[in-house]
């Protein structure tokens, strides 16, 4: 059955894969690809970081194509092929002339369902990602945010660094990246998109004969979250501190989700926002600071980053508290109107761009279980009031905090000096 939403068409497979497309007038292009409802959160226990290895591996070889070939036959027609391994999804996507769609949907299709995974691919990857992980070692602004979930998340698949362990990565073989993907990889949890220059019967029928034939399978889901909060410490001799303060935060699927979005936002989303005028433009604490809210299925995360001399650490995280406390209590009507158009632009920015715009049909699916109209976006954002958002700052404010540093940092506070200042606020 296929159904029209938002400009958008969607029919469900018989197999249970799910084909969405959107045709904008005028292009000559279109965006495509295949996502799926699996992560690096969805690994088991000695799985760390195969769900990446496996995006890497996709591009390798399959029973028709060397990796020379899927690289050559792709560029020889101007397009281009990508992977991503998020926590929750993995997406293979391609951007190519409107006359190449099927030359794309084959080469996607092939790379998902017939790849071989030489060993000696095998073996040359693994190395690559050995490299890509001594990389993120090398850089603290991007090693504290691994690290900084960790300690959110412990001990579970949803804290651990979406890259793996050089130990783990090591010992992967061939057999571990079929039955994870015969595990994850089924039509249940997989979404295939196409934006721009397409037509929808024809990217139906195209996927029907590259996909159509995957047996439906039971998804497998991850264990349920388990936020601990804590503190963790790395001294290392650096120019600057880098921290990382987090909170409990809401999901996806809560209904205080856009609320506790639009407040940090508020808080941190811009060179406008609270965190960045007190403490970069008024004090000089830091040379860049920021909020996020992280949201997954069953749990998010918010968090305030920065870097900042030695010296000026612990004046960096008093103030950074302090301007969360004193937001979820005072807030605001300018605040929350300049985020309210920082998240409507971003939201609806991303409509105009096939790329874009086809990531975010498919994570809506994969997310919710169909579109989220621009309607729909619209008047959640809009139906945040005052109360809301200072209601959704005060509940993460309450929440036990995470505490990471990475550099010199003696002046960072204790986690009970942290836990004080919020309680007393």
């Amino acid at each position: 059955m296929t159904t029209g939403i938002d400009g958008a068409r969607v029919t469900r497979l018989a197999n249970g894969l799910t084909v969405v497309t959107q045709a904008m007038p005028g292009l000559a292009t279109a965006a495509l690809g295949v996502w799926v409802g699996a992560g690096s959160r969805h690994e088991a226990e000695g799985e760390h970081g195969l769900a990446h290895l496996l995006e890497h591996m996709a591009f390798k070889g399959t029973a028709r194509r060397s990796a020379r070939a899927i690289a050559e036959e792709m560029e020889a027609v101007g397009g281009d092929l990508n992977a991503a391994t998020a926590i929750e999804t993995t997406s293979f996507t391609a951007r190519v002339l409107a006359e190449h769609v099927p030359l794309a949907l084959d080469m996607l299709a092939d790379i998902l369902v017939h790849s071989t995974f030489p060993e000696v691919e095998l073996e040359r990857e693994k190395n690559v990602i050995l490299q890509e992980i001594g990389a993120v070692e090398d850089t603290p602004d991007d090693l504290v945010y691994d690290v900084f979930l960790e300690t959110a998340y412990p001990c579970q698949p949803l804290g651990r660094p979406i890259l793996g362990t050089p130990g783990t990565v090591s010992g992967f073989t061939a057999r571990d990246l079929r039955a994870y993907l015969a595990r994850h990889y089924v039509p249940g949890r997989m979404v295939v998109g196409a934006v721009g220059a397409v037509e929808h019967d024809a990217i139906l029928a195209l996927v029907e004969s590259h996909f159509g034939a995957l047996p439906p399978a039971p998804s497998v889901l991850p264990a349920p979250a388990a936020y601990g909060g804590g503190e963790r410490r790395l001294k290392r001799r650096l120019e600057q501190a880098h921290l990382v303060l987090g909170l409990p935060g809401l999901s996806l699927h809560d209904p205080r989700h856009d609320a506790a979005q639009l407040f940090s936002i508020a808080l941190g989303g811009g060179v406008s926002s609270r965190l960045f005028q007190q403490v970069r433009e008024e004090r000089g604490l830091a040379y860049a600071v920021d909020s996020f809210h992280w949201a997954f299925a069953d749990t998010g995360i918010f968090g305030i980053g920065a870097g900042c001399e030695a010296r000026d650490l612990a004046a960096l995280a008093e103030l950074s508290l302090d301007c969360l406390a004193r937001a979820a209590e005072d807030l605001t009507e300018a605040e929350l109107a300049r985020a309210k158009a920082q998240m409507r632009m971003g939201v609806l920015a991303a409509r105009e761009s096939p790329g874009a715009r086809v990531d975010q049909l498919a994570r809506h699916i994969l997310t919710f279980g169909r579109i989220v109209t621009r309607e729909e976006i619209e008047a959640r954002i809009g139906a945040v009031d005052l109360d809301a958002a200072r209601g959704a700052g005060r509940l993460i404010a309450t929440g036990a905090p995470t505490a990471v540093g990475i550099g010199p940092i003696d002046a960072l506070p204790s986690l009970s000096a942290i836990v004080r200042q919020l309680q007393a606020a």
